[in-house]
Order: C-alpha cells, then sequence, then structure tokens
C-alpha cells in the first residue's frame, strides 16, 4: 500500500491493516530491512504459498486414502 499515495487513510486500507500488519510484524522482527528496501512482506508471501501448498498436498494425500 505503500505505492499509493493515502492507502492508509483510506477505509479499506485500515481493514486491510487491521488483518495483515500482525502478520507482517511477525517477519519484521526477524528480517531488518536492507537499505530503504524491506525484504519481510516478500517472504511473508513465500511463507504463506508454501504453507497452502504443504495444505493442498495434505489434503490430497487424506483424500487418496479416504478414497
Amino acid at each position: 500500500m505503500s505505492w499509493f499515495p493515502g492507502a492508509y487513510q483510506s477505509k479499506f486500507g485500515q481493514i486491510l491493516a487491521t488483518v495483515c500488519e500482525p502478520y507482517l510484524n511477525f517477519f519484521r522482527r526477524f528480517i531488518p530491512p536492507i537499505g530503504m528496501i524491506n525484504f519481510s512482506g516478500i517472504v511473508a508471501l513465500v511463507v504463506l504459498n508454501l504453507a497452502k501448498s504443504g495444505l493442498f498436498s495434505l489434503f490430497q494425500l487424506i483424500i487418496r486414502i479416504i478414497y
């Protein structure tokens, strides 16, 4: 949202920040910004994608065992 001026002040921006900031803050504690670039958001997306893939594989395995 930092790419769009005033995005944090909009109602949508406030709702999105309320949902996303606790998850992003977890990664910000461990990954410091390098210069002016903060990579914690990218790492958070990668972890979320890996969790999604893992859960999808687990559900496929369960379905194969049941049927």
